[in-house]
């Protein structure tokens, strides 16, 4: 089984597909972008994550990885294709069934097809095994089966899938057992095996886990101002304790993964998934909070501009993917009475107009940060201070210097410590004389 099929060409396909060729295996890749095949095949990237682009570039320059259009003739096809929600927050499984169904004239007796794409529990046996069913293949002897899921931070994807340990379901033992020996030419962590539900429904609690936990933060950054207390110091605090370990708020939660995976349960268990369901109610809330704090610091001020700063969901990567930035945007492109300018030195392409940084400052009357990209820390407030409007700025991730912002003359307004309600400088609260609030 020396000849692999990757199907889907994004932030799993290409770096799984360039580390398996890399690794002896023949890999043809497979995207419906004519664009993304072509760059691929002149060895560069279409997607930006640390290290990918050498790694492409050794996996075509060796002759091993291919990028095609259509699907071409394997003895594994690995299915990396995405599975969003709709809007009334179901599975989509479209382009899992489009995937499978391509790869039917394909198939032949001996071959392995591994789904990657994390996906609602039961779609391997109940959904994608139906569509491969019909190649006329007996499956579990004929044809094997087996969910993979990908367990990768991006940003750290290449170290990840390496790394990682690994979850491998089968719709068999002997699916299972053939999935192992493709990924252990490169897979340094363990490798379990188990059926192909439980391993989909790992990958989802895995990301439903942390859900929980962010919501429960976002709570907290809620109920905090009411208290005259921070937040972002309770976390702090809490987390010293050996069995704690809070996450941080912020205005919302993106991704593929941790803002999509807990609806699949929500949708096939919509009565007994309640806490998971009021979870994603919170996250998804949190834009439209974030939202009000915006207006009412802007409530004075006549026609006036909003800086945004950071698009992605996550720091210092490039993915937009179920950002709360967006929905944000979405919001104030609404407001006839606000103006937006938008800036994020990761994002090159993007929906709506993208301004320089200098740009993005000028005449401004606040600045709203979504995402702590690195570079966002060392702007210097007092430079911008000369060339907004009005100096207001709001801190969504606590990434900025209250002390450096208020020094230069801004009024700093940060999710989960903003006590005033008129967004007033914060007193300075004390313990036997000693500052509580490190961050005032």
């Amino acid at each position: 089984m020396k000849e692999i099929s990757v199907l889907g060409l994004g932030y799993i396909g290409l770096p799984t597909a360039s580390i398996l060729a890399t690794n002896g295996y023949m890999v043809r890749g497979i995207d419906v972008s004519p664009s993304v095949v072509g760059i691929i095949n002149k060895g560069g990237i279409h997607i930006e994550e640390p290290g990918l682009k050498t790694l492409v570039q050794a996996a075509v320059n060796s002759g091993n990885l291919t990028a095609y259009t259509q699907p071409q003739a394997a003895d594994v096809y690995i299915l990396a294709v995405p599975t969003p929600i709709t809007e009334d927050k179901r599975a989509d499984l479209s382009y899992v069934e489009a995937a499978a169904k391509s790869i039917l004239p394909l198939l032949k007796r001996g071959d392995l097809v591994i789904l990657e794409s994390t996906s609602p529990p039961g779609t391997t046996v109940d959904f994608l095994c139906p569509v491969l069913a019909q190649s006329g293949l007996e499956l579990g002897t004929e044809l094997f089966v087996a969910h993979c899921p990908e367990r990768v931070l991006p940003g750290k994807i290449i170290k990840e899938l390496l790394q990682n340990i690994r979850i491998i379901g089968g719709i068999n033992e002997t699916s299972a057992q053939m999935a192992r020996d493709v990924y252990t030419c490169f897979v340094e962590g363990e490798i379990h095996l188990t059926d192909a539900t439980t391993a989909e429904m790992v990958k989802i609690m895995e990301n439903t886990y942390r859900d929980v936990n962010i919501a429960l933060a976002n709570e907290l950054a809620r109920i905090s101002p009411h208290l005259n207390i921070n937040a972002w110091e309770v976390i702090r605090f809490a987390n010293l304790h050996p069995r704690v370990n809070l996450h941080s708020p912020g205005p919302g939660v993106g991704g593929h993964c941790i803002s999509v995976d807990p609806w699949f349960v929500v949708e096939k268990f919509p009565e007994t998934a309640q806490l998971i369901a009021k979870a994603r109610h919170i996250n998804d809330f949190m834009p439209e909070f974030t939202y009000q704090m915006l207006l009412d610091t802007v409530r004075n001020i006549p026609n006036p501009k909003v800086t945004l700063l950071g698009l992605t969901y996550k720091p210092d990567v490039d993915d937009v993917r179920e950002s709360p930035a967006l929905k944000l945007i979405e919001m104030i492109e609404k407001n006839p009475d606000l103006r937006l300018a938008v800036y994020d030195p990761h994002v090159k392409h993007f929906d709506y107009e993208l301004s320089g940084l200098e740009a993005a400052f000028r005449d401004s009357d606040c600045i709203l940060l979504t995402v702590d990209h690195a570079e966002f820390k060392y702007i210097n407030p007092r430079q911008v201070a000369a060339a907004v409007r009005n100096r207001n700025v709001i801190d969504t991730r606590n990434a900025l210097s209250r002390k450096d912002w208020m020094d230069a003359g801004f009024q700093y307004r940060l999710l989960g410590c903003d006590y005033a309600e008129n967004g007033d400088s914060v007193t300075r609260l004390t313990f036997f004389g000693n500052p509580l609030l490190s961050v005032v």
